[in-house]
């Protein structure tokens, strides 16, 4: 696996939660998924920010993120960053 299958993955992440890919194209993504824990962290977060704008719609306001969460969403970004230096 290499940086090229990764971008490639994440270029459908998107369309992998709105349900609009093709079975086969699942069944490819979600073997990937199985085996690369950047693209799992990077799903996770995809499905973390989906959530939070799907709150903004509704009347209860969303709470700022403290200082201690930024900075673990910070730290595991540039964890993931660091990772796929080292592998190009």
């Amino acid at each position: 696996m290499d940086n090229s299958d990764c971008d490639r993955i994440f270029a459908l992440l998107s369309e992998y939660l709105d349900q609009e890919l093709p079975p086969a194209r699942c069944e490819e993504l979600e073997l990937h998924l199985s085996g690369c824990p950047d693209c799992i962290e990077f799903l996770q977060s995809l499905k973390r920010s989906r959530h939070l704008c799907h709150q903004l719609g509704k009347s209860i306001p969303v709470p700022p993120l403290d200082q201690e969460s930024m900075a673990e969403l910070r730290g595991a970004y540039e964890a993931m960053l660091a990772r796929r230096r080292i592998v190009k």
